[in-house]
């Protein structure tokens, strides 16, 4: 079983920048599809961006061309890239792979944009 652990979160201003990672302690390079999502205040959990073994990526509407997923097989690590941050974006925010195993959620990360 793979545990994943996110990091990076924290408090910035609209429009700065943030780089979550997620830190798997096993080995990436078998999982297919691996994805960031968000909790943001009072609503449901959301998937905002998937990256598969080949390098394809998807986003959700509200952050496209604001975030950029990867990971690095090799250091077992996926990232998100999280540019021109709006208050909106603000929410706990958490790696799995894709679909979901409920038993690989992590703490999250809180990211607090300010406006």
């Amino acid at each position: 079983q793979v545990q994943l652990v996110e990091s990076g979160g924290g408090l910035v201003q609209a429009g700065g920048s943030l780089r979550l990672s997620c830190a798997a302690s096993g080995s990436i390079f078998s999982i297919n599809a691996m994805g960031w999502y968000r909790q943001r205040p009072g609503k449901q959990r959301e998937l905002v961006a998937t990256i598969i073994r080949g390098g394809s990526t998807n986003y959700a509407d509200s952050v496209k061309g604001r975030f950029t997923i990867s990971r690095d097989n090799a250091k077992s690590t996926l990232y998100l890239q999280m540019n021109s941050l709006k208050p909106e974006d603000t929410a706990v925010y958490y790696c799995n792979v894709i679909p979901i195993l409920d038993n690989y959620w992590g703490q999250g990360t809180q990211v607090t944009v300010s406006s």
